[in-house]
């Protein structure tokens, strides 16, 4: 392998679809989200979740229908995400993170089954990686294909996907039948945020509803391989180390 260099807490606390106690919920808030300011914190829509029962919260689901942008835990750091095939969406999601539209943001899957609709050129090393490491913490770079729209890519002919290993982003794509960006939930050079706190801290009200499941399990971004050129080339070595990746 070649290398190279390469976003109110009401008493909404949801999973999947029932809220609980609401003293126990805005005590919780009231304590971990006390110093974000200046936004107004009663219009950033939290939700507590845990997703490990494959269900996804029914009010996220309908968000990402409608085209909102949501705030969501991975296996990785948390992702800002909304479905692919809206582009007001796709470029709310550049203007929330200041980022140039240039700079293709990353799709999540919700299994392998799913790569051939959105990728070309698939081959057999690219296969051995993903049965290793799907889901998990491996995004692979490919040719996309014509269902990625060109706003996702920044205009260029690649596509960056991954698999989760988290079951809730994984739940909600299945839910709408469709990938969700899967871009890390911070503002541009920011650092990405492995809980929802840190997220909010840094895309305040700018969101549609945040949800919010405890710490991200690695804490690190996803390693990045371009499976593009003949020779697989690492871009960034993140949660799974380059010398495990064997090719």
């Amino acid at each position: 392998m070649s290398s190279g260099n390469a976003q109110h807490p009401r008493d909404d606390a949801e999973e999947g679809g029932e809220a609980s106690g609401n003293s126990r919920a805005m005590s919780y808030y009231a304590l971990t989200f006390s110093n974000l300011r200046p936004f107004d914190l009663g219009q950033v829509s939290i939700l507590r979740v845990s997703g490990e029962d494959g269900q996804a919260p029914r009010r996220a689901i309908e968000a990402l229908r409608q085209g909102r942008v949501v705030v969501y835990p991975t296996d990785t750091v948390y992702g800002l995400g909304c479905r692919i095939d809206d582009e007001g969406a796709v470029q709310r999601i550049f203007a929330i993170k200041r980022r140039p539209p240039t700079e293709a943001v990353p799709v999540l899957l919700a299994d392998a089954a799913q790569l051939d609709d959105y990728a070309r050129g698939v081959g057999p090393a690219a296969r051995r990686l993903i049965a290793r490491f799907w889901p998990g913490a491996l995004t692979l770079i490919f040719r996309r294909s014509d269902r990625v729209p060109r706003a996702v890519s920044g205009g260029g002919d690649t596509v960056a996907l991954r698999v989760p290993g988290h079951p809730l982003p994984r739940a909600l794509i299945r839910a709408i039948a469709m990938p969700i960006v899967g871009t890390s939930a911070n503002s541009h050079g920011m650092p990405p945020p492995a809980t929802a706190q840190q997220a909010v801290y840094d895309l305040g009200d700018r969101v549609d509803l945040v949800l919010d499941g405890g710490r991200a399990p690695l804490g690190r971004e996803s390693t990045v391989v371009d499976m593009t050129t003949d020779v697989p080339r690492l871009v960034r070595e993140g949660a799974i180390p380059a010398r495990d990746l064997g090719v």
